[in-house]
């Protein structure tokens, strides 16, 4: 069977304890190639992909070899694994698929999509010999299939409500599974937030014998916009410039400099000219992106509560004064009715869509009546995405935002295209 036909076939799978414990027996079976390699495990509600992003700028501008695993992928399977900015190639899935799978299979072993991408990018980073790993946590952390690694770097990012019906209701629950990926003799950087959050990742430190650096937001100081950047100060460093849009990114950025600082103290040569250009060139698809000029199309992919809210704020510093036209793809699996519940506006225009698949979105026409139920005096249609996108670039006078989802990413730019 071909490595495509084999994906295809793969289940979403459990984060559950049985995950770990079936990915723990993989990896042993492989000669747990996992302990070999230097890792930064990085988990949060939001911010993940950001930070991610600007590190992965900075270590490779630095000559590491770096390699990045993330997830979800907006074109094609291979974005999820890339050394240095380069995908894993397809013979490269197929070499590694062709050696793991008979280990699996002789063990009579089932599993999921994001296992299988996991195992796949330990084996990789392994046999290319990579310097560092930034490694995304595909759900939670505590019984993600990622949490089979020793991080020399813990990092958590902003927690808030998503995915609770695995994570849990309470920010106190989903802050257990985030704290998850807290080890033994390693060391985590995090963000104060709520208090009852902060408590149990310092409690969960304590008990690892982990070193905590934990960043107070009073620490980031001189936030302002220049040139369409963010710029901000934050301990040593003063006058950093991010080019990632969003009031949250000078949080995600300081985390990074954090990072940086325990790295260099590790014996990794990271020079400050280094940092601030990685700072200031760092692009993340998908997030913030304007993917269309005259008109102005802007792609977010956030689709949870705090995402939104991040969202609105971005809007507001950059674009207040604009009409604006949202269109929005909601997957089943999200809470549809609160992000409609903080999106909308009287003095904006909204478009729901089926996203690029019927049977895994929010029925359009549902999202339309819930909406009215909110306002009916809201200006508010029911398309097809591709119309909607035509819709868009009809409105020249409009900043569109298209939102909810990442996985209608790459049909849009297919859309903007050929439109």
């Amino acid at each position: 069977m071909k490595v495509q036909e084999y994906i295809k076939k793969l289940s979403n799978g459990k984060a559950d304890d049985q995950s770990v414990k079936k990915m723990k027996k993989i990896m042993n079976l492989l000669g747990n190639l996992q302990n070999q390699l230097k890792i930064i495990h990085v988990t949060g509600t939001n911010g993940k992909g950001s930070f991610i992003e600007m590190l992965n700028n900075i270590l490779s501008k630095s000559g590491l070899k770096v390699g990045k695993f993330i997830s979800p992928h907006l074109v094609c399977y291979n974005e999820r694994i890339s050394i240095n900015g380069k995908n894993i190639k397809d013979e490269e899935i197929q070499e590694i698929y062709e050696k793991i799978i008979p280990v699996i299979q002789k063990e009579n072993l089932e599993i999921s999509f994001f296992e299988f991408f996991t195992i796949l990018a330990l084996v990789y980073f392994y046999k290319e010999k990579v310097d560092i790993v930034l490694m995304e946590v595909g759900l939670g952390g505590l019984y993600d299939s990622t949490n089979i690694v020793h991080p020399m770097i813990s990092v958590i990012t902003a927690i808030g409500y998503d995915h609770m019906q695995v994570l849990g209701n309470t920010l106190e629950d989903i802050a257990k599974q985030k704290a998850g990926i807290i080890k033994k003799n390693s060391e985590t950087v995090y963000m104060m937030q709520k208090p009852e959050i902060d408590k149990i990742i310092i409690k969960t430190c304590q008990e690892k014998q982990n070193i905590l650096h934990m960043i107070a937001k009073t620490e980031i100081e001189n936030v302002r916009i220049e040139n369409e950047y963010e710029v901000f100060d934050y301990k040593q460093y003063q006058n950093v410039q991010i080019n990632l849009k969003g009031k949250r990114q000078v949080q995600n950025a300081s985390l990074v400099l954090e990072c940086c600082d325990i790295l260099k103290e590790n014996g990794y040569i990271i020079k400050e000219e280094t940092i601030r250009s990685g700072l200031r060139t760092v692009i993340h698809k998908g997030r913030f992106e304007t993917i269309y000029e005259n008109p102005t199309i802007i792609f977010d992919g956030g689709h949870n509560e705090q995402a939104i809210e991040n969202l609105k704020e971005t809007i507001d510093i950059f674009y207040k004064k604009a009409k604006k036209i949202y269109v929005i793809s909601v997957l089943k699996s999200k809470d549809y009715q609160k992000i409609l519940e903080d999106i909308l506006e009287e003095d904006s225009v909204y478009v729901f869509t089926n996203g690029n698949d019927k049977n895994r979105y929010t029925d359009n026409h549902l999202m339309l009546e819930y909406a009215k139920q909110i306002n009916d005096k809201i200006e508010m249609y029911e398309m097809e995405l591709a119309k909607a996108i035509q819709f868009c670039k009809e409105k020249t006078e409009y900043v569109s935002f298209v939102i909810g989802s990442f996985y209608v990413y790459d049909d849009i730019k297919k859309f903007l295209k050929f439109i």
